[in-house]
């Protein structure tokens, strides 16, 4: 990659132009694309737990909000896995060539066998491989919220191990552009339905 400041060719490892000392143009595009998905998840979570439940029994726009409410309950159990099998797929075809083999295969097994947890208790019992261990078992009878907590912690750290790393941040992230247009919707349309949702509320 180059500076976009002074020109200079440096390697992807290196998060500063050797030669003027800054950060590229397309790092603050990941950073900031990255803090504003922070901001729109950390703000959808928190109407899912005051705001949408109230707006859901209201009079006005019932179906719109209680769809919303329905889609985040649905995500916080089970989007970790569209996540985890991007992180797979992605790391098989476009981090295949330049991963290291300690941390590739580190990153894999977590998300490997996170996945592996997640699906085991859903298959039949007449699989042999579909039966998990009691223990297992009585856990989730205990605590049903810890393997959902357990697979997304699992995505959050392979998530965090990536992005620590500038060259395989690079690799996820891209140039940042796309990433930012897609955070930037996210949190806009998060706003946009909090500002509905109170004018509803005040009407």
């Amino acid at each position: 990659m180059y500076c976009d400041r002074c020109g200079l060719n440096f390697l992807p490892k290196q998060s500063l132009c050797t030669r003027c000392k800054r950060v590229p143009t397309r790092y603050w595009f990941q950073f900031m694309s990255l803090v504003t998905i922070f901001a729109a998840v950390l703000s959808n979570t928190l109407l899912g737990l005051f705001l949408l439940p109230r707006l859901a029994m209201a009079n006005h726009g019932r179906n719109l909000f209680r769809g919303w409410y329905w889609f985040d309950q649905q995500f916080a159990l089970y989007g970790w896995v569209p996540l985890a099998i991007g992180l797979l797929v992605w790391d098989y075809f476009v981090w295949k060539e330049a991963r290291p083999k300690v941390k590739g295969w580190f990153t894999r097994k977590l998300l490997t066998f996170s996945l592996a947890a997640g699906v085991a208790p859903l298959l039949p019992w007449w699989i042999p491989a579909g039966q998990p261990p009691g223990e297992f078992l009585s856990m989730i009878g205990r605590h049903p919220g810890v393997p959902v907590m357990m697979a997304w912690g699992v995505v959050l750290v392979v998530t965090i191990l990536l992005c620590i790393d500038p060259e395989s941040r690079d690799y996820l992230l891209g140039h940042g552009r796309t990433l930012s247009i897609v955070s930037t919707s996210m949190l806009l349309l998060v706003l946009t339905m909090t500002v509905v949702g109170w004018s509803l509320m005040t009407y």
